[in-house]
């Protein structure tokens, strides 16, 4: 099978007729998402669980196995309670969150570029699976995707051949600077294009979908880079990966495109019920841990809860920045009260793991 040769952006003679219907829908309700995040005095603090799910799932297309709860429990210090090749799973999901937030940093000082796309691969195969395949680089060498073990010549696809990779990537971060019809159609055609030239070894998945929200930070269509759309992916797998590759087989960008803004459009609506269902959470508890502590530190105490919802009282003390005593009075209360509840109980010097599972209910 011969290298694959892509269309150079903007795409010539898309049918928009095919999904212009989509459109509309699509765009109102990512805006009805941004206006919740917009509500909130600190949608870091409240969505950064979703972010850690978005991680999990995002991963789970490209086959590891981690869960949402093992990987707040390994930060949680229960490393030692985890197998080596579920630690894998879960350094991998670690740096996918870390790569994110690497990127939203360089976002406030500089545009979205090449160079930031490398340091962002760079950051998630870091110490992980994949570490020897070009980390931060763009690669010098073919690739090919197909069963594990497969030659090029029994390839289900063959990127295009390094020599012309560069062609084909500035010519994508032209296009992702420059004026489309519509964003979020925009958007559609540079996340296939990124999978399409598959520009690294590995990685080339997860750092696709790392851009979406960031795309839309950066265009101003999200006041916060904050949108999760692994979930709709994951479950949509066996026509999230066929629709890409139609686009290389028989040149089916319309139909990709309708795929991508039903995504949009589903997702919106799913995230706006999260993003909805954790701001009223987050008020309830506040006001009910206020109630039941009567603490001066009660925007420590939430902030806490909802930034790491499984934790141990060593990380709640630490994120808090309260003196133990004040802390373990706090955390004893809570728990009688059930607003958390022993996940692990401790031994010896070892802290007790706990959970606040209203979140993670919210969460998952």
């Amino acid at each position: 099978m011969k290298p694959y040769v892509p269309d150079l952006l903007p795409l010539k003679n898309l049918d928009w007729m095919k999904f212009v219907e989509l459109i509309g829908p699509s765009n109102s309700e990512l805006a009805r998402y941004d206006g919740i995040i917009q509500s909130m005095i600190n949608p870091h603090v409240l969505l950064s669980p979703l972010m850690t799910n978005e991680a999990v799932l995002s991963s789970r297309i490209e086959g590891t196995q981690a869960t949402l709860e093992e990987v707040l429990e390994f930060e949680a210090s229960a490393k030692d309670e985890i197998d080596t090749e579920r630690e894998k799973d879960i350094q991998e999901i670690i740096n996918y969150r870390k790569s994110t937030f690497h990127a939203v940093d360089w976002l406030k000082e500089k545009p979205m570029t090449l160079n930031m796309i490398k340091e962002i691969h760079g950051i998630l195969l870091d110490s992980v699976r994949g570490k020897n395949k070009g980390r931060g680089k763009f690669r010098t060498v073919q690739n090919w995707i197909g069963k594990p073990g497969a030659s090029i010549e029994e390839a289900g696809y063959v990127p295009p051949e390094p020599l012309k990779l560069m062609e084909f990537l500035s010519n994508f971060e032209k296009y992702i600077h420059s004026k489309e019809k519509d964003l979020l159609v925009q958007l559609a055609i540079v996340h296939a294009q990124f999978e399409i030239i598959h520009p690294f070894i590995d990685g080339n998945g997860r750092v696709g979908r790392i851009l979406i929200p960031l795309f839309l930070f950066e265009k101003g269509a999200l006041s916060s880079p904050t949108f999760y759309i692994s979930e709709y992916l994951e479950l949509n797998r066996d026509e999230y990966v066929s629709r890409l590759r139609a686009i290389t087989d028989e040149n089916r960008w319309e139909e990709w495109i309708k795929f991508f803004l039903e995504a949009i459009y589903y997702q919106s609506k799913k995230n706006i019920l999260k993003a909805k269902a954790i701001l009223d959470l987050y008020q309830d508890k506040k006001e009910r841990i206020q109630q039941i502590t009567h603490s001066q530190y009660i925007v420590k105490i939430i902030d806490s809860l909802f930034i790491h919802p499984i934790f141990s009282s060593t990380d709640f003390i630490k994120e808090s920045g309260i003196a133990k005593p004040s802390a373990m009075r706090i955390l004893n209360l809570l728990e009688k009260e059930k607003i958390i509840s022993v996940l692990k109980k401790g031994t010896g010097r070892k802290p007790g793991i706990l959970i606040f599972n209203k979140l993670l209910d919210i969460i998952k």
